[in-house]
């Protein structure tokens, strides 16, 4: 990065080795730096122990400022946080649908709320400690924003970023996308910045590691329901589908499974369908079983959770998915398909997994995604995101389609 204004940059400081070194960087090429703290959650119902409460966080992050002599303030955004993203998470997981909270906090709380308290403070930048780059070239004389996979693809958080606008990225800055994780702990301990040996946050953005059915508790009632078992060979007949151009048949294909109790055997209880998601193994407590169960769908009307024996479960596995029309979003809108256009690009439904290589093709209704190779646990509610080489163009929530 070149400095190439005279301006002021907020550092998001969160208390964390990555935007340490963030603002470290910065202040060594001279820029005039504010670092920033955000409160975004303070109660405590259903998070672990050693999750890093915010008190701990805002001490490092003082640290931080202090050793690089650079003011620092505090933003408490919890009431927005609260609004904008957790609500959103109990609605979903009502729905038996299962939200991201952090794609959400990117778009809602970093680069919005907490952008615009940076800009009051005089700020004409925000710098976070993500792992991603952005690019700004001109296209038809308009300039225009590429976000970019991070160099260190164990750490690359484009991911996280995919709800992004234009008008976001303009005011964003990326100082370790061009860095390995390696790299960025040896700069923070060589110069002696007090998160050099934190760990990583993990969990839920902000909020931390929680005991997930005790965290929606707080607004979603346990109720107990039925875990019904479903044989493999139930789901076999979705193997034989094959796309040969036909609408219809890319509905099929990215149509959720639909079971009922009479389709398996009733092998356990649960204390509310809501508290669950597609793929998990863990908390279903359903013993004696020649391999372990898999959760491969979830019925939060009628409060009913099925499962199947095994990774290779046939009702584990989707090879295609749908986003809504109103759902889908570019961070590229001059990359937007259009009605009747298909595409190649490489997808991937969820944070670390691996790009897998898919065909998009655009219908009135929405998106649709046929990948080369059946994908795992393919869940509502995440976000399906495409990329064109390293370049991240667009995003969409994946939707809860049924059909018979």
């Amino acid at each position: 990065m070149k400095r190439n204004f005279n301006g002021k940059i907020a550092v998001g400081l969160s208390g964390g080795v990555d935007s340490s070194v963030a603002a470290w960087l910065l202040k060594q090429q001279g820029y005039d730096l504010l670092g920033l703290y955000m409160i975004n959650w303070r109660e405590t119902t259903g998070t672990l122990s050693g999750a890093c409460p915010w008190e701990d966080d805002v001490i490092f992050a003082q640290l931080v400022a202090r050793k690089l002599e650079i003011p620092f303030d505090v933003v408490d955004l919890s009431e927005a946080y609260s609004k904008r993203v957790v609500d959103y998470m109990f609605e979903e997981y009502s729905k038996g649908r299962t939200p991201n909270p952090d794609v959400l906090c990117n778009r809602e709380i970093k680069f919005d709320m907490f952008a615009q308290a940076a800009f009051a403070r005089g700020a004409e930048y925000v710098a976070t400690g993500h792992y991603c780059r952005k690019k700004t070239v001109l296209i038809n004389g308009v300039e225009t924003h590429r976000l970019l996979a991070g160099i260190d693809s164990d750490k690359d958080q484009s991911y996280f970023l995919c709800q992004l606008s234009q008008q976001q990225l303009s005011t964003a800055m990326f100082p370790v996308g061009n860095m390995m994780k390696s790299e960025v702990r040896r700069i923070a301990e060589e110069n002696e910045l007090a998160p050099a040996r934190r760990k990583d946050s993990q969990g839920i953005c902000f909020v931390g590691k929680v005991d997930l059915p005790i965290f929606l508790q707080q607004k979603l009632e346990a109720k107990e329901g039925i875990i019904v078992e479903i044989p493999a060979n139930f789901n076999d007949y979705m193997a034989q589908k094959r796309y040969s151009g036909k609408h219809e048949e890319l509905q099929s294909l990215a149509a959720s499974y639909r079971y009922n109790p009479s389709d398996g055997t009733v092998t356990g209880k649960h204390s509310g369908a809501h508290f669950f998601t597609i793929g998990q193994r863990k908390g279903l407590n359903v013993g004696g079983k020649a391999e372990p169960l898999f959760v491969i769908g979830i019925d939060a009307k009628n409060n009913v959770v099925y499962v199947g024996q095994g990774n290779a479960h046939p009702g584990l596995y989707h090879s295609a998915l749908f986003v809504s029309e109103n759902d889908i979003h570019y961070v590229r809108p001059d990359l937007a398909m259009r009605v009747g256009d298909q595409i190649r690009m490489d997808v991937r439904v969820r944070y670390r997994q691996s790009l897998q290589g898919a065909t998009l093709y655009r219908y009135p209704e929405g998106l649709y995604i046929l990948f080369d190779q059946p994908q795992r646990s393919i869940t509502p509610g995440q976000f399906a995101v495409w990329y064109d080489g390293k370049e991240l163009i667009g995003s969409g929530v994946i939707a809860a389609q049924t059909c018979s």
